[in-house]
């Protein structure tokens, strides 16, 4: 009624408002409508939209979280291709049908000017062509897919002159600003709900059985698992729980044993992390020293040995999980996090797995032979090393996609057909692969990172990741509808969206470090590029700041000041101060009206037992099915007390009660 009488409040203030007053009011009306269509007619537009909403009716939301995932990525992937196509390809191709000319970057060093073309010569063989789509080199080198074949310094249309190599680093530095705007977004709403569901274990009780079901599932075999799901999760908490009071009740000689046993564990899980590491640099080095011979034998070989280092980095990361899922088990963790640790171990192996490649690559690109680098880099074997480097980024990218494509093949399928035709007890006990949803993201996570480490040396790899996510995706949909089963011990889709953007954002940090590295630190190539001109491909910028008006000039320098860099660090340690403080002013609130609201229940509750005792009735009691003297029809009121007084001694219990579960 309230409701009522406040809408036919605002009708009467609407026909008391004059006539241009309600047809501003229409207008913000019918644009508020356009507007919600819209967001319909765009979210229905949405990729693979349908395809989503079948996953999730049969698996749940647990597994559609990946697909949502793998779809972001496809986006990401897609702006950051068209950043680079608008901004460093584009003007290039139009330049010759717009009049514009174009200025190219030559060295004036002859020595360092060398560029060396590996370009095959008379008639090439079809294998030979392949070797060279796989490894990026022969005629795939002069294209516009590595950074190599960006020669152009300044074009000159008709009103404007385009210079190509800022152009080139602001575009690198706004991919990277993008993403991380982008992630940060997305994982906002997933932070929170994982605060909210870590704040109170009797809050994950309640929510798991009474709001845990998932009615999205249609699926007999798949609510069967929900159900499985459903009551891991609770053996889980109950395990957590009784973790804790086993810590609680622990010994000093209990704990100094279990410490020994962790310190042991974990110096040999570093251990083996030091031998895959020095595997990768291992093979590394003996692959760059094999390409750099003259004698060309056997093309499958050769290829081999161009693939060595993504082969390695691939073992190995198929290896050190099994041994850290092993390893686990011994250090008495609890089973959450058992879970997180095993994760965060092999999101470190992924891809630090990369940075060993990468350092190992540029300890070979800033050694010369003669000590001395007269060009600054070691221009006798790596004329163009930014090519050198995008090529081994794209051959990462092409072996990752090549190892999920042939698991799917040739071991997911070939293990359904066992099950599905073989009566032997120890294949049915085997059964189907488990879509396990972790090492699934960490698998994209990892070729993501490839791609933003290798955009900056190969602008058109973005576009080769986009058209691998997606088929990626419809590799995972099959192999997930007709070969995989979802894991028995399931990632928590409530908090997966979260773990998700957390680990791509450690990606993108990682990925960060040798970009901007090579930027400003690593002297770039006197052969090839849009940097030709300028000692490292930082200068650009800051070259064309000096060529500014010295307004404009000042004003930049004072921003990029150290009296700015340390004014706005102290603004923004005060403001996240401040932001602390009001989260913890929050929480205190919060924890005032809980305890407010169970006073209230209890208030009330006593009220209604001093009511009855005055009355005279008998006091309720704690069953629903209770008989008035009067006649045989239940006494609703004694029914409703009862129920009411177990519902608060359920979720309020007694102060004096134990807290464990």
């Amino acid at each position: 009624m309230e409701e009522k009488r406040a809408h036919k409040k605002q009708m009467d203030a609407a026909h008391q408002l004059s006539s241009w007053g309600q047809w501003s009011q229409n207008t913000r009306r019918c644009l508020k409508r356009l507007k919600d269509e819209a967001r319909a007619s765009m979210k229905s537009m949405q990729l693979w939209r349908g395809d989503i909403h079948l996953i999730e009716g049969r698996f749940g939301t647990g597994i559609q979280s990946y697909f949502f995932f793998l779809r972001f990525l496809v986006m990401l992937n897609f702006i950051i291709f068209l950043l680079m196509f608008s901004f460093v390809m584009l003007p290039i191709i139009v330049a010759p049908h717009a009049s514009g000319n174009s200025t190219y970057s030559q060295s004036n060093d002859s020595v360092c000017a060398v560029y060396p073309s590996s370009t095959r010569r008379g008639l090439v063989l079809f294998r030979e062509q392949l070797t060279d789509m796989l490894s990026g080199e022969g005629f795939l080198e002069q294209t516009y897919l590595f950074y190599g074949y960006y020669t152009v310094d300044r074009i000159h249309f008709a009103y404007i002159i385009y210079n190509l190599p800022l152009a080139y680093l602001l575009a690198t530095i706004g991919y990277l600003i993008v993403s991380l705007i982008w992630i940060v977004k997305r994982s906002a709403t997933g932070f929170k709900d994982n605060m909210v569901q870590d704040e109170d274990r009797f809050q994950s009780f309640c929510n798991k059985i009474f709001a845990g079901w998932d009615f999205c599932i249609t699926n007999k075999n798949a609510a069967g698992l929900k159900k499985k799901s459903l009551s891991y999760e609770l053996k889980t908490d109950l395990e957590e729980e009784r973790m804790k009071q086993k810590k609680a009740d622990r010994t000093r000689r209990e704990r100094c044993r279990i410490y020994l046993i962790r310190v042991i564990l974990n110096v040999f899980v570093v251990g083996v992390l030091c031998g895959c590491f020095y595997s990768i640099y291992a093979a590394t080095s003996y692959s760059q020293q094999a390409q750099m011979s003259t004698v060309k034998g056997n093309s499958f070989m050769d290829l081999l040995i161009e693939y060595l280092p993504s082969i390695v980095i691939t073992m190995a990361n198929f290896i050190t999980p099994l041994l850290f899922a092993i390893i686990i088990n011994y250090e008495d963790y609890s089973p959450a996090f058992e879970i997180r640790f095993t994760l965060m171990r092999c999101v470190f192996m992924r891809l630090a797995s990369i940075g060993v490649l990468l350092f190992s690559l540029w300890s070979r690109i800033t050694t010369c032979n003669d000590k001395t680098c007269i060009c600054g880099y070691n221009h006798q074997q790596y004329s163009c090393w930014e090519t050198r480097v995008g090529q081994e980024m794209y051959k990462l990218a092409i072996f990752d996609f090549l190892i999920i494509a042939a698991v799917a093949l040739f071991i997911e399928f070939p293990r359904k057909l066992l099950v599905d035709y073989c009566n032997c007890g120890l294949v049915k006990w085997w059964g189907y692969q488990e879509f396990a949803i972790p090492q699934n993201v960490l698998e994209i996570v990892y070729g993501q990172t490839i791609c933003w480490i290798g955009t900056f040396y190969s602008p058109l790899l973005p576009a080769i990741c986009t058209i691998k996510y997606i088929f990626i995706f419809y590799i995972k949909k099959v192999s997930l509808m007709k070969n995989c089963r979802p894991a028995t011990r399931p990632f928590r889709a409530s908090s997966s969206n979260f773990f998700f953007l957390g680990v791509l954002l450690i990606g993108l940090s990682l990925a960060s470090v040798p970009v901007v590295f090579s930027i400003a630190q690593i002297n770039s190539s006197k052969a090839c590029g849009p940097f030709v001109n300028y000692t490292t491909s930082w200068e650009a910028l800051t070259s064309t700041v000096s060529q500014l008006p010295s307004g404009i000039r000042g004003l930049l320098y004072i921003l990029s000041s150290e009296v700015v860099a340390v004014s706005l660090f102290v603004i923004t340690c005060l403001g996240m101060f401040y932001v602390i403080a009001l989260a913890g002013a929050h929480k205190r609130v919060i924890n005032q009206l809980r305890e407010q609201l169970a006073m209230e229940v209890r208030d009330k509750h006593f009220l209604m037992a001093k009511a009855q005792s005055l009355s005279g009735a008998k006091p309720p009691h704690f069953k629903s099915k209770s008989r008035s003297r009067s006649g045989g029809s239940p006494s609703y009121h004694t029914s409703f007390t009862s129920n009411f007084s177990e519902a608060v001694s359920l979720v309020h219990p007694p102060p004096h009660s134990s807290s464990h579960v």
